[in-house]
């Protein structure tokens, strides 16, 4: 057997040598390795450039102001604290979420993929099987929390201006965003990052294509923004809503970053 191994092996390094010498199997392994990456780039080129919805939409005057929230691969819309949005969302009182107790400014919504979002409340928590999950299928969760004021301009914090009509949509696109029980919204008991936020229960499954930044997204086309036609990143989206919609869309100096 040591003979044998002693010829066999030798042999196979060396086919092996040929073979990566050899120009016509080095065109095709870069052929084989090239082509994926070159679809991948221009899927995210043409989300980006091809507007979602199609069709343009009239300019309405702003009457509030939301924030975009980025980091590297998540985004949260952060609506102001006003009457209607307490209305809306009484069940967060009752749940514990007290934005008026606590003089929060803001509530932020995010929703997600359930493993990676509840397991990694920063990098430093960062664990194998929620971030394989976060790659496959995965049940989808809504963050909630509860936030001060934002210093502007500031980065990863985009505002936008919304009319009437468009807050009333995107208030209803989040609340339809909710999994819904006998009694109301569903909390994900057990997980939070702190005392001003909680987890529930949502509609959708997670998925790395169609993802956190994709919901944003829709949330955001129901406002009455363009943004690009896929924009599974937080810079992709940013982008798009930077290139689709017109400057008065946004809050004068704080416009959307190039």
């Amino acid at each position: 057997m040591s003979n044998t191994l002693d010829v066999v092996l030798p042999n196979a390094i060396e086919d092996i040598v040929n073979c990566y010498g050899n120009p016509d199997v080095k065109r095709k392994i870069l052929k084989f390795v090239l082509t994926p990456v070159l679809f991948i780039v221009l899927a995210l080129v043409f989300g980006v450039v091809i507007p979602r919805p199609f069709h343009s939409q009239p300019i309405v005057a702003g009457s509030a102001r939301i924030l975009v929230l980025s980091n590297p691969i998540h985004t949260d819309i952060a609506i102001p604290v006003s009457a209607d949005l307490l209305k809306r969302f009484a069940f967060l009182k009752a749940d514990g979420l007290l934005a008026e107790a606590s003089g929060a400014q803001y509530i932020v919504f995010g929703w997600g993929g359930r493993s990676f979002y509840t397991e990694t409340p920063t990098w430093a928590d960062l664990k194998f099987w929620p971030a394989f999950r976060s790659l496959t299928i995965d049940r989808s969760v809504l963050h909630v929390e509860l936030t001060g004021d934002f210093n502007l301009p500031q980065e990863g914090v985009l505002p936008l201006e919304v009319s009437p009509d468009g807050m009333t949509s995107l208030l209803s696109f989040i609340e339809a965003s909710f999994t819904r029980g006998p009694n109301g919204p569903v909390v994900l008991s057990g997980f939070s990052y702190g005392l001003n936020d909680l987890f529930y229960e949502a509609n959708g499954s997670f998925n790395a294509l169609v993802g956190c930044n994709t919901w944003t997204a829709a949330a955001l086309h129901r406002a009455g923004f363009v943004t690009g036609a896929w924009t599974p990143l937080p810079p992709l989206l940013t982008r798009s809503l930077s290139l689709h919609n017109e400057p008065r869309r946004r809050q004068g100096r704080y416009a959307a970053p190039k």
